[in-house]
């Protein structure tokens, strides 16, 4: 340990925090395990704005709420940082430049219905998510599960998950549970070293290190609670109240506002777990769009960065297009009215969750028997991302199930990818990238 890491960094600006936001929002590929994964490298090993225990503790409390938990922990370490307009700056930056990507090809696949370009390079990409997904399991495993117990929830997170198809929710509040129980009854399993002993052996001095005190701005007020709540209100209520004066309350817009603030309310366990929703809505109920179409939408969310929700974007662009609220001759001004309008109703109750709940959050760090449940959700974490690593290594190596052939070069991509992370573990674009090229070369 140098001396230099045993000194905080000096705390970033505004501006440098706002160019990083935009890097993350450019380079975030890997769905969710791959975007926490590379905050965790960025922010906790490279920059050090952030402690590996505050960081986790962020992250337990993101994964508890429905909507995308890779953007909503964003939004909290940029509100942890700076404020409310550092938290409206990480969380939207993650999403802007996804927004503007899908549009464009949002566009091209239905002017022109042939993305061949994107099938290679998903061909690459995703052995290569699934090589950062394993690997993020590997390094918060190696780092998180301390105890039998904590390893125990873990592994039975995993087959909870893999085998049983469990709901998410169920087994994150049966973690927490298990925390609870194991920090009430052995809390020496939760014990860890003080502070000063860890900066002197493996831990680099943070600017908000695990015995920070809360910033002032990220302490808890009834008032600011309340008038958060009241302007997220206003903001929903205002722009689907705008929708409906001006396009009828059976237009197509005022429909996707509501069907899709449903849907992030229902988002829990990450967007695989709602998209069987928006099928059957999207596709089914309304006829927005075909089932091909939709499955087309969800190749060209995997391949832009951002959160894979934003495969929604791609929905509220095709459903204006093929039903345009402006008319016939208007289809490109309806369909990105209609990605605009289901992109703000998405992302819209994330930023509310975390103003409205973070401060109650920071104000746990520290305490057993409230860190304790959150430290279970985190052993169970790492079971998820590795049954989450399982679930793609099987549908990209066998993508036409156990009957089809194995997919050879995509297995190479795969290793050769992971063997990299384990040399360069903070590279992620870089691999991806190359992975992308030998792809689209296969």
């Amino acid at each position: 340990m140098s001396a230099e890491n045993l000194q905080p960094p000096a705390a970033p600006s505004f501006a440098r925090a706002l160019a990083y936001w935009l890097w993350l929002g450019c380079i975030s590929f890997g769905g969710p395990a791959g975007q926490i994964a590379i905050m965790h490298q960025d922010l906790v090993e490279r920059k050090r704005w952030i402690s590996e225990g505050r960081f986790l503790h962020a992250l337990n409390y993101c994964m508890l709420l429905p909507g995308p938990e890779a953007q909503q922990l964003a939004t909290y370490l940029g509100w942890l940082l700076h404020g409310e307009w550092g938290g409206l700056a990480a969380g939207g930056l993650f999403v802007l430049p996804s927004l503007f990507l899908l549009i464009l090809l949002s566009w091209l696949y239905m002017a022109f219905g042939n993305t061949p370009a994107v099938a290679g390079l998903l061909y690459g990409i995703k052995p290569a998510v699934t090589a950062i997904v394993a690997f993020a399991a590997w390094r918060i495993g190696k780092r998180t599960l301390h105890s039998v117990w904590l390893a125990a929830i873990s592994v039975a997170a995993f087959c909870a998950l893999f085998f049983f198809a469990l709901p998410f929710p169920a087994i994150i509040a049966a973690a927490a549970l298990c925390g609870w129980l194991v920090g009430y009854l052995a809390p020496q399993h939760f014990a860890t070293a003080p502070a000063h002993a860890s900066k002197t052996q493996d831990h680099a001095a943070a600017l908000i290190d695990d015995d920070t005190p809360t910033p002032r701005h990220a302490q808890f007020s009834t008032g600011r609670f309340v008038r958060t709540l009241l302007v997220g209100l206003a903001l929903w209520g205002s722009m689907l109240l705008a929708l409906g004066a001006h396009f009828g309350w059976d237009g197509l817009l005022v429909h996707l506002g509501w069907f899709f603030t449903t849907a992030a309310l229902l988002t829990f366990g990450g967007a695989y777990a709602v998209l069987p929703y928006v099928f059957q809505g999207a596709v089914s109920q309304y006829g927005w769009l075909s089932a091909g179409q939709m499955i087309d939408g969800l190749a060209l969310g995997e391949s832009t960065p951002g959160p894979l929700i934003m495969v929604t974007t791609f929905v509220g662009f095709v459903a204006g297009w093929n039903h345009p609220p402006f008319g016939a001759g208007q289809v490109l001004i309806s369909g990105i009215a209609g990605a605009l309008v289901v992109t703000f109703f998405t992302f819209l109750p994330s930023f509310v969750f975390i103003f409205l709940g973070a401060p109650l959050i920071e104000k746990t760090h520290g305490n057993l028997q409230l860190a304790a449940p959150m430290t279970g959700i985190t052993a169970a974490v790492v079971g998820v991302i590795a049954s989450l690593a399982v679930f793609f290594a099987w549908h990209v190596y066998w993508p036409q199930g156990w009957s089809g052939p194995f997919a050879w070069p995509a297995l190479l991509i795969g290793i050769s990818a992971f063997a990299a992370l384990m040399r360069w573990p903070t590279q992620a674009i870089p691999i991806i990238a190359t992975s992308a090229l030998a792809g689209l070369a296969v």
